[in-house]
């Protein structure tokens, strides 16, 4: 997968002196000079220096509390033709394309957004084409931006491009048939313009070797159903293989743009039960298969690369507003008096409904701008620069083209869209993209990882992680753990290194490290850091031996694993599985069964099992316990898992398959000791997890 890098902000340095906006003493940065060609790359984030935009600078420095961000990466939008030459006291792009040079940037963030009959389904973020300007969209927009990315001077930025926000997936879901639909996301699903206008915009940018389009893929809360998931993906598809665009113009995805969805839900998970009743069937998750977007954004990736995209594309996450700290951040899992009192009392975004998404009151700063933090995903970035608005509260005049919103007045009692549930807005809110004063103070007050305050003061690095130990292995990861550092503030992460080279990063106490190499030795140690930027010195260094590979028979298809059971002592193992095919050829599935080995211990030797989800569909997966035979240790019975049919393509996946079991007197298993049991939280390899094709072993060991 992806290499897994350092923070953005790692390097970074004051703007130069370039303007009145810019920060006192200012460094100055030499002008490099030739432009040398920028070498494409697998993942533009890792090793970069990312732009700061210097207009957005000032405002967040003059804010209380705001110098201490002021230097973070955020995007420039282009949300009309008029801001491509700048509008106003804005700069243009060519200006912040200079400006990113002089800073020694060579990474530079840029949002297209200006479609035709842009944003059919909230009239806050409405844009200046009307649903059939298609031409214009083309010729005075995508093209001049398209003439002014391909000018030699800027060949040494890595240009990456968020591709319109929300419009696809208002095709899937504001189109027709649901509560949420509109008359105008209806006309722009029949006339096709989205489509031509995403596929026109990926076909001229894509052709640029320095830039790196990423579509706009929504959140979880939007498209984490079963009935939406599918036809998004088949949707970007669509539109990435229109007006000459391949697949090959589209570097990866994006999810949460300018949105609240928490990162991680730390306290319940998609498959907890209470009381017998699954979390889905709660109020809040209501039905949907995802409650937060890291979860989302990995599945969304898998389902991507079986839908046709390159096996190599990467997520990025907007985190500029999804911190969801304070005083109202919930510090464990609610209550188990009922399925809506322990999601409600343990998740940590305190939105009133996921629906929700104008300036939402309680919300903070999330994770601060980073590259490749967790598999699949190429960095967290801030799409929405925190403190502008996402539109206006009350009806305000303008010649922006935006309209008035009424999910952006707190009055409002709501509509489908959020099942009708107040609306959560902040009062007093200006039109989209305009500065929000009120708001950005209470980002800064509520960030999450917490900010230290005012930036310079705190000096103190947090005490180095005692205890590092391993947890677990495969032949492809190998999983760590270790005691908690203390800081005088506040420890937000900690850097796992390999080797003396950072691999990434976690915000609790332990860490798996993936894509590793079968039978061999890696050595780790771990670093504490806090808001600050101040970091530890090394904990004492561990060193893992990866397992064994798999196939004994010499197939195709192997087998990933991850332990989604926080505890492996309760009444229940659950895993995440899914099949992948290395092969040339297609493999039939109807010929194909899993083998995850465990022992009960005591108790009832009798067994329940059930699929959660699958990719795939859970009606086509087959599941039962067996008793194996087996003498070893760990090994007494086995989960088995077939297929009713179909064909898993070369270099395809079946995507994620969740499934769990339980004896039928639900007393407590011990899976520390079972033969397949293993503690990664992210998908791996899995060699004692067995595959065998028409009864033969053909990848993994049997006990």
């Amino acid at each position: 997968m992806r290499i897994r890098g350092t923070t953005l902000h790692g390097v970074r340095r004051k703007l130069a002196a370039l303007s009145a906006l810019a920060m006192g003493a200012a460094l100055a940065v030499a002008i490099p000079s030739p432009a040398s060609a920028a070498a494409r790359v697998d993942n533009p984030y890792v090793g970069a220096t990312a732009y700061v935009n210097p207009d957005w600078s000032a405002k967040a420095a003059a804010e209380p509390g705001g110098s201490v961000i002021a230097d973070e990466p955020s995007f420039v939008w282009m949300d009309r033709i008029a801001a491509i030459e700048g509008a106003g006291d804005a700069m243009g792009l060519r200006e912040h394309l200079d400006t990113a040079l002089d800073q020694g940037a060579n990474l530079f963030q840029v949002v297209i957004y200006d479609l035709p009959g842009r944003d059919c389904a909230a009239l806050a973020s409405n844009g200046e084409l009307g649903p059939t300007e298609l031409g214009r969209y083309r010729t005075e927009y995508i093209d001049p931006i398209a003439a002014i990315l391909a000018d030699p001077a800027y060949a040494s930025l890595r240009i990456v491009t968020v591709i319109e926000p929300d419009s696809l997936p208002n095709l899937v879901t504001n189109a027709g048939g649901t509560a949420g639909s509109t008359e105008a996301c209806a006309t722009m699903k029949a006339n096709g313009n989205y489509e031509k206008g995403v596929g026109y915009a990926l076909h001229a940018l894509g052709a640029l070797p320095n830039v790196y389009n990423y579509i706009d893929a929504a959140h979880h809360g939007w498209l984490g159903w079963d009935s939406n998931f599918v036809p998004a993906a088949q949707e970007f598809k669509k539109a990435a293989t229109s007006e000459g665009a391949t697949v090959a113009d589209v570097q990866g995805f994006i999810v949460n743009t300018a949105n609240y969805s928490a990162l991680k839900e730390p306290y319940f998970k998609v498959t907890d039960t209470v009381n017998g009743t699954t979390v889905r069937q709660s109020k809040w998750v209501d039905w949907n298969y995802y409650v937060d977007e890291l979860s989302f954004a990995q599945a969304l990736r898998t389902e991507l690369v079986s839908q046709g995209f390159a096996s190599d594309i990467g997520m990025l996450i907007d985190t500029a507003r999804n911190g969801w700290g304070g005083s109202a951040r919930p510090t464990g899992a609610g209550p188990l008096t009922g399925v809506d009192d322990y999601v409600n009392g343990g998740r940590v975004d305190r939105r009133i409904h996921a629906g929700n998404w104008c300036n939402q009151s309680g919300a903070g700063l999330g994770e601060r701008p980073t590259s490749a933090p967790e598999p699949g995903i190429d960095a967290y970035v801030w799409a929405k620069p925190p403190g502008e608005s996402d539109g206006n509260s009350q009806p305000v005049d303008n010649d922006e083209g935006k309209g008035f919103d009424r999910m952006c007045d707190p009055t409002y009692t709501g509509n489908g869209r959020n099942g009708n549930n107040l609306t959560g807005a902040l009062p007093n809110s200006p039109l989209a993209g305009h500065w929000f004063s009120a708001q950005f103070q209470e980002l800064v007050r509520n960030a999450y990882p917490p900010l230290s305050g005012g930036g310079g003061d705190d000096t103190q690095a947090p005490t180095a992680p005692t205890g590092l130990k391993v947890t677990g292995r495969t032949s492809g990861s190998v999983s760590l753990s270790w005691t908690a550092s203390t800081d005088n503030i506040g420890v937000t992460a900690y850097d796992v290194y390999r080797a003396g080279v950072r691999v990434g990063s976690s915000a609790s106490t332990s860490y798996t490290d993936t894509g590793l190499t079968a039978s061999t030795a890696y050595t780790y140690t771990v670093r504490a850091r806090d808001a600050a930027g101040n970091v530890s010195a090394d904990s004492a260094a561990v060193s893992a031996t990866t397992d064994q590979g798999g196939s004994t028979g010499g197939g195709t298809l192997k087998v990933q694993y991850k332990n989604t059971d926080s505890s492996a002592t309760d009444n229940q193992i659950r895993m995440g599985l899914q099949l992948v095919n290395t092969g040339t050829g297609a493999v039939d599935l109807s010929t194909v069964k899993v083998r995850y080995w465990f022992t009960p211990e005591a108790g009832a030797s009798t067994f329940g099992t059930a699929c959660d989800y699958a990719v795939l569909g859970c009606g086509n997966v087959t599941h039962g316990v067996s008793s194996s035979g087996s003498t070893a240790p760990g090994a007494s019975h086995y989960l088995e898992v077939g297929f009713g049919g179909g064909s898993l393509a070369a270099g395809a996946s079946t995507g994620e398959i969740q499934l769990r079991l339980n004896k039928s007197d639900w007393s407590n298993f011990d899976e520390t000791d079972d033969h397949s049991h293993a503690t990664n939280t992210a998908y791996a390899d899995a060699s004692k997890v067995a595959v065998y094709t028409a009864g033969t072993l053909t990848w993994g060991t049997a006990p």
